[in-house]
C-alpha cells in the first residue's frame, strides 16, 4: 500500500538566508523579509564599528539586546509553520532576507544564527551576506 504513495512526499525545502542593508534596497528575490533595525546599532559602538556580525563580539552584543533572542525564537517558530505550508504547496526554495541599516552587523549576526537553526532542523541552508563590506 505504501508503494502507491511513493514519490508523493512533500518536497524538501532549501533555504537561502540573506543579510542585507536597507540603505541598498530590498533583495528582489526575497520571499520573506525581517527588519532588525529595532535593535541598537553596533555601528555606534566605536570598538564594534570596524567588525561585522560574523565576529563574536558583535554577535554577542546583538543577542544581548532586549528582544533579540525572543525575536529569533519566535521567527524560527513562524518559519516552521510557513515551511510546512510551502512544502504542502510544492515550493522547494525560499529566500529569507534579514535586514538592518547597512547589512553589516545586526542582519549578519541574525542571519547566521537563523541559518544555523534551520540547518539543525534538517533544512538545506545557504547563507549570503549581500551587502557586507560594501561601505
Amino acid at each position: 500500500m505504501d508503494a502507491q504513495f511513493a514519490g508523493e512526499e512533500e518536497p524538501e525545502l532549501r533555504a537561502t538566508v540573506m543579510s542585507f542593508g536597507f540603505k541598498y534596497g530590498l533583495p528582489v528575490d526575497a520571499d520573506l523579509v525581517a527588519d532588525m533595525r529595532f535593535l541598537p546599532n553596533p555601528h555606534w559602538i566605536p570598538e564594534l564599528r570596524p567588525f561585522n556580525g560574523l565576529n563574536e563580539e558583535v554577535s554577542a552584543y546583538v543577542f544581548n539586546q532586549p528582544g533579540a533572542k525572543e525575536f529569533l525564537d519566535r521567527y524560527a517558530e513562524l518559519l516552521r509553520l510557513i515551511a510546512a505550508g510551502y512544502r504542502r504547496e510544492g515550493k522547494r526554495y525560499v529566500t529569507i532576507a534579514i535586514g538592518c541599516t547597512g547589512g553589516k552587523h545586526r542582519s549578519v549576526a541574525t542571519a547566521e544564527k537563523l541559518a544555523a537553526r534551520l540547518a539543525a532542523e534538517g533544512v538545506e541552508t545557504v547563507v549570503v551576506h549581500r551587502d557586507m563590506g560594501r561601505e
